[in-house]
Order: C-alpha cells, then structure tokens, then sequence
C-alpha cells in the first residue's frame, strides 16, 4: 500500500482490496472512536488496543512507512532530473487506473454519467486554475495530509494523486526524503485527523452510492490527465521570497519533434509500461477475488 500511494495513479486502497485485508482495514479504522476511549479509561490500554485491532493497524501502517521511505528517494531523483520520462509513466498509471475504476460502476445509468462529467470538470478546473506552486506554510502541508489520505482508504485514487492536484507532490515526497521532520511530523498530523475524522463517512458514501462515488473519482482522474501531461510550457513565473524566479502557471503543449526523437519514444515507451502495470494489476486482483 505504501508503494502505491508513492505512485499517482495506484492506489493503496486497490492493494488492500486485492490482497483481502480491506474491509478489516475499514473496520479498524472506524473502531478508532469514542467507544475505544470509553475502553482505555475503563479497562486499561490492552483492551482499547485489542477493540482498535491496534496490532493489525500497527503492522500495516509499519509497512506502509517502511515502503514510502524506501522509494521516496527514486521518485524524487527522476522527477528532478528525468521529469518527461516519469510523468509520461504517471500519465500512463492514470490513464489505465481511469478505466479499471470506471469498470466497477455496476450500472451506467443517468447519475453515474452525470456524475463522472462532473468530476471530470472538478478535476480539470482545478488543475487549470491552481498555481504551479501553492503554499509550503505549515497550515497548507496539513491540510494536504488531512485530504490525501482519504485516498488511501477509497480504492481507485491514490493521495499522492490528490497532492498532484494540490501541486504538493514533488514538496512532500522531497521533505520525506531529505527528512524534514517539521514538514513529515505536519503532514502526518493531518493524515490521522483526516483518516479518523472522514473514515466513516467515506464508508458509507462507499457503500450507499458506490456507483456514483465511483463514477466521480473515474471522473476525477480523467480530469486530472492534464497535471500529468509530460510535456508544458511555462506561461507565467513569479518571483519568490529568495529572489528566485519560480514558474506560476504551466500550459500543456504537444512534444515539437516527433519523428527521430529518443526522448519522445521513451516517454511513450514508459506511458505504455503504465497501462500494462495497471493492466496487470487488475488482473492478478480479480484472479484473487474469485479465488477467495
């Protein structure tokens, strides 16, 4: 799941759903209320951990640390210096996970079309007017952690994709990296009030609308194709508190050469490797499911 959520466009949701542990997880997270306080003054910190599923949790969210800090560091490096090359992959991850979650919508009826427009239009809008760089103030980094990690628990749509839209991706995967522990310690504040504040009701939007639910993240992803178009030109820079000229606003433009050129050949190259991950993926997921 980790591993997942470090990648835009795979979800850790989606790992849990394949590998079976989803619906403990759900329910392990909607435990954490205050039924379990109640336990902890009652009956003492073993019962409490015991009603959390807290040893379950605990492994979980070990594993998931363990996998963000190991490939945290990769992303990163090829973001700043092969930046075409890893977002065509990106562009290919969510191009293909668009689809796989848009075939889980049972029925395609009136509200789930309505409803994937309108997500579409959510997504682009936001990505059209969103700056290239928001704020790195504390109060932004938490709120980025409280809403990405909603992600985690919603199969389909990763919270590294919900910091491409914040345009915090490249900042927090960079903090993690460099152990900023100011920026790491913030964002994961936000992380568990977003993930015990939202849990329930993101579980019961799941499961009392989940065409429609799934229809407005197919939508969403669709709509954010544009944040992780390889190729962009820059139309508007600032400059900022160090003196340094800093882009403000990207365009999405077609790569100028197409014929001869080996960095275009690679960006398709990796986009295609995308989709068949992704392809893949889905696969080796409904392989599980029937067997279980």
């Amino acid at each position: 799941m980790g591993a997942a959520d470090v990648v835009p466009g795979v979800s850790g949701g989606t790992i849990a759903l394949i590998t079976g542990i989803y619906q403990e997880l759900i329910e392990s997270i909607q435990s954490i209320d205050h039924n379990a306080v109640k336990t902890l003054f009652k009956k003492g910190p073993l019962a409490a951990w015991n009603q959390i599923n807290g040893s379950f949790l605990l492994s979980v969210l070990t594993g998931i640390a363990i996998s963000v800090l190991s490939l945290v560091k990769l992303i990163h490096f090829f973001l700043e210096n092969y930046p075409v090359l890893i977002w065509a992959f990106f562009f290919g991850l969510i191009l293909a996970s668009a689809f796989v979650v848009g075939k889980q919508v049972k029925l395609w009826s009136t509200g789930p079309i309505v409803s994937i427009i309108i997500g579409a239009g959510i997504a682009l809008w936001i990505s059209l007017s969103t700056p290239a760089e928001t704020p790195n103030d504390l109060w932004f980094i938490f709120l980025s952690g409280s809403i990405a990690i909603c992600a985690m628990i919603l199969p389909g749509i990763s919270g590294s994709f919900i910091l491409l839209l914040l345009r915090k991706y490249e900042y927090i995967t960079g903090a993690i990296g460099e152990l900023d522990f100011k920026v790491i310690l913030t964002f994961g504040a936000g992380a568990i009030l977003g993930l015990t504040a939202f849990s329930h009701f993101l579980g019961w939007l799941f499961k009392k609308f989940h065409d429609i639910t799934i229809a407005v993240l197919t939508g969403f992803m669709i709509g954010s194709l544009n944040v992780v178009w390889p190729w962009k030109e820059v139309v508007e820079t600032r400059v900022n508190s160090a003196g340094d000229i800093v882009p403000l606003l990207y365009e999405s433009v077609f790569p100028n050469n197409f014929s001869g050129n080996a960095n275009l050949f690679a960006a398709c190259s990796l986009a295609t490797i995308g989709i068949i991950f992704i392809v893949l993926l889905e696969r080796f997921g409904n392989k599980e499911l029937k067997q279980s």
